[in-house]
């Protein structure tokens, strides 16, 4: 076993120690200065020895890698000789384990001597193998340490690390860490280390990990012993320490390989955050610089429980940790929040109600109420009794602190979906999205963990946006087309305009320019060809500019709404003067943001980006300048933004106003949520593939088979003619013709046509709007009915369209562009390979 074990460079078997170090002899120095050599002889390079194999190595033997090329070097110096006798290195080699750290509850064990070894030992040797022997108590710290360390380099005792099920643990660094990239064999020990660090928390038990992972609680413990032995694990043997840990300085490289930060690290890494600030930098690091900073706000933000400065509190006391998580390049986070409660002794009770747990209730299948409740003693509250000037009574109030983890998107991207639902319902109460999140990112199920963020997959794509703009019955002008079509030429809705928004679903970006949340500007003679590339990949979302909506550089005016969108109040003013804008632009900003928020809550946390276009009615003959321009919303986020301090920063402050944190119950957030999340699931359906209307639409035969009436004939916006009937691009498009869409004749089932020359829209026979409506209304009534949502289940794949959309202003249509399409290719084929395509994916 042994020798398969240094052929194959693993790890040294600590758990069979009692036999391969009493008996065999073979300690862990030896065995690694083996490896060494082996490794040496054969002329491997450093980077095949296993991470976890090099790091305990290195903490025994003392070469790393700069000392591995160092012997290699003086190695090869001597040629001919090397070549001739390998065992030359064996030579460069320490004779003697380097001096490691010892912790004071670690166990001394004995070797088997022999009489020679025993006939050298001194008096005070002879006394401390003695007492070893005899004393049912072995810890390290018993015993005299320099006479201890003396035995142990001369390989008569060895170390015992003893874990039990009921010990606690905290992965607090990784100094000494070693990463090589070119391995051959992977110990099994190392997948559950690194799940181990991930999934670790200073109030959980070795035993409750293993339930969390659902691994062999024997070979967790041994996990965790070696952990403790390389220092990357501190056993909390006094439940204070949890909070004495001063942090330490490497917070980036604890994170990317151990994939957390624990509470204690937060302070400490948000001081450095601060000392790069008043600092200039430049390109990348420009960018890096303003992650960072809006980290520090967030992060800091949350610790305080959403209160100001003023109004927070230092009280320690002991909870479960929130949780951040991070993205490894500084360019996407998750941060996961529980809320601790403190309060002094001798305050007196508190109101009963509500207050059973610190969790979600997870008693309720259906979850139907959701709440974070306080916990029944009273001494872990803060209670705060603040003067009523109306009635002159003294008022309660209960303030929350947090404590916040860190995580890595990628490392909570390796666990299985079961053990992350484990890991967020026992540790974390609240989960805040960092955004951009990176495309391995893992979200909570919806009857999981209180999220904000997210609240599904399809949130992350243009369907979010088509379901804002639906539901508030307002929006700009969009198109979406299927994967896997061509053009010969622009529908209508494109033509002719000045520039275009391209939104794909993959995320996918035209030579590089823009991003997931600026979409791709591009110009209007251009936007044939990067139409045309961009669906060979993804369906795109198309939203046409004319030059009126752009300001005078020829670039997009938008306005980013931080959120919660109301005070604490109910009140949005803050909101308006937090915009900056000048006077003539905030005309209908504070009438959009209402008629909005009736129509789709904002109670949660992120940003609404609002775009301004040129107004289609005539200006007000009073005021002309108010007219101009009308706000539309663009774009709905979740989540704390990073790339955008200022935006941070301004989110951070409505939480603070909103208070949205110190709420005793967040069911009004949790109902938000599913009914956004009912909304995208209600939408994917109905116009994905396999859905009612894009099924109708996409038989086989054409779409024009339809029995359908025609019901207008718009210029509008879309046609540049002022007559409906003439050719298009010939002139420029009065206000008025520009209106015809909007106040235009509608139906239920609408059908929005372009044949080459003019815009149409049509109404189906009443026998098929009755069953395209019946079959749209069976497929809701199933889902509502506890029909299991895909994504819901776990399942990363996005939905795509499964057929043409428009969205005039105000409603969303299917889109007969058949006249555009190069080689007219059937849109039931382009259909049929778009549904295969993805489901080959």
């Amino acid at each position: 076993m042994m020798r398969y074990l240094r052929r194959n460079l693993a790890l040294y078997p600590y758990h069979l120690a009692d036999y391969i170090c009493r008996v065999l002899r073979i300690s862990p120095f030896r065995y690694y200065c083996d490896i060494l050599f082996e490794t040496m002889k054969n002329e491997q390079p450093y980077d095949s020895i296993p991470n976890f194999t090099a790091a305990d190595a290195l903490r025994l033997t003392g070469i790393g890698r700069n000392e591995f090329i160092d012997i290699m070097n003086k190695c090869r110096s001597k040629k001919l000789m090397w070549k001739l006798n390998k065992s030359i290195a064996k030579d460069l080699l320490p004779t003697q384990p380097v001096d490691f750290p010892v912790e004071p509850w670690w166990g001394v064990c004995l070797v088997n001597f022999t009489l020679e070894e025993f006939k050298k030992l001194s008096e005070e040797e002879t006394a401390t193998i003695d007492k070893i022997c005899k004393e049912e108590a072995n810890s390290y710290i018993l015993f005299d340490m320099k006479i201890i360390d003396d035995l142990y380099k001369r390989g008569l005792v060895y170390f015992d690390v003893p874990v039990y099920t009921d010990d606690r643990f905290k992965v607090s660094r990784l100094e000494g860490f070693v990463s090589n990239k070119d391995q051959s064999y992977e110990d099994p020990i190392e997948e559950l280390l690194y799940a181990v660090f991930v999934v670790s928390s200073a109030n959980a038990t070795v035993a409750e990990l293993a339930a969390t992972l659902q691994a062999d609680l024997y070979q967790l413990q041994a996990a965790a012993s070696f952990a403790c032995r390389l220092g990357w694990a501190v056993k909390l043997v006094d439940g204070d320490s949890v909070f004495k840990d001063e942090g330490l300085k490497s917070h980036a490289v604890t994170l990317y390989e151990a994939g957390k930060l624990g509470d204690s690290c937060i302070a400490e890494l948000c001081s450095d955050l601060a000392s790069l600030e008043g600092k200039k930098f430049e390109g990348v690091l420009e960018e890096f610089a303003n992650h960072a900073f809006s980290l520090r706000w967030s992060l800091e933000c949350l610790k305080s429980g959403g209160v100001s400065t003023d109004d927070s509190t230092d009280k320690d006391g002991e909870t479960k940790t929130p949780t951040n998580l991070l993205h490894e390049n500084v360019t996407a986070y998750l941060a996961n929040a529980n809320i601790e409660d403190r309060a002094e002794d001798g305050l007196g009770k508190v109101p009963q109600h509500n207050c059973s747990t610190g969790v979600l209730d997870n008693k309720d299948e259906n979850i139907s109420s959701v709440s974070m409740g306080l916990p029944e003693r009273g001494e872990n509250m803060v209670r705060i009794e603040a003067q009523n000037d109306s009635t002159g009574t003294n008022v309660l109030m209960i303030k929350r602190k947090y404590t916040v983890d860190v995580l890595r998107c990628e490392s909570l991207a390796s666990l299985a979906p079961a053990t992350l639902e484990r890991l967020f319902l026992r540790d974390y109460d609240i989960i805040v999205s960092m955004v951009p999140l990176p495309s391995s990112s893992v979200l909570p199920g919806p009857s999981g963990t209180i999220h904000f963020g997210p609240p599904s997959y399809s949130a992350m794509t243009p369907w979010m946006k088509l379901v804002l703009y639906t539901a508030g019955h307002s929006g700009p002008l969009s198109a979406v087309f299927l994967k896997g079509q061509r053009f010969r030429l622009l529908p209508e809705p494109l033509a002719g305009c000045e520039k275009a928004l391209l939104w794909s679903w993959d995320g996918s970006m035209v030579g590089g320019l823009g991003g997931k949340f600026e979409g791709n500007l591009v110009k209007g003679n251009l936007l044939l060809h990067c139409l045309n590339s961009m669906l060979k990949q993804s369906a795109v979302l198309v939203q046409p500019l004319r030059i009126d909506d752009l300001n005078a550089s020829g670039s997009l005016v938008t306005v980013d709404i931080p959120l919660p969108l109301k005070n604490d109040d109910h009140s949005i003013a803050s909101v308006v003067a937090q915009a900056n804008l000048p006077k003539e632009q905030v005309f209908n900003l504070t009438s959009v943001l209402k008629d909005l928020s009736s129509k789709f809550q904002l109670t949660t946390l992120g940003y609404l980006r609002l775009l301004r276009l040129n107004n289609l009615v005539e200006s007000d003959k009073f005021h002309p300048e108010n007219a101009s321009y009308q706000w539309v919303p663009l774009s709905l986020e979740f989540g704390i933004p990073l790339f955008n301090p200022n935006l941070c920063e301004r989110i951070c402050e409505r939480v603070v106003a909103s208070r949205i944190l110190q709420k005793d119950d967040l069911t009004e957030h949790y109902d938000v949520m599913q009914n956004v999340r009912r909304r995208l699931r209600e939408l994917c359906s109905e116009y994905q593939a396999t859905g009612p209307v894009a099924k109708l639409y996409n038989k086989r035969g054409s779409s024009r088979d339809l029995p359908r009436t025609l019901i207008n004939s718009i210029s509008s916006r879309w046609d540049p003619a002022n007559d409906p009937s003439a050719p298009t691009n010939t002139r420029t498009p009065s206000e008025h013709e520009r209106l015809k869409l909007a106040v235009r004749q509608r139906c239920g089932t609408e059908v929005v046509g372009f044949d080459g020359r003019t815009v149409r829209s049509y109404s189906l026979s009443p026998e098929q709007e009755e069953a395209t409506t019946k079959h749209i209304s069976d497929e809701q009534s199933s889902t509502h009915e506890g029909k299991p949502d895909q994504e819901d289940a776990h399942s990363k794949d996005v939905t795509l369209p499964g057929l043409n959309l428009i969205f005039d202003g105000v409603e969303l249509h299917p889109f007969d562009i058949g006249a555009c399409l190069q080689a007219r290719q059937p849109l039931w084929l382009i259909a049929e390979a778009s549904t295969v395509s993805s489901t080959l994916i």
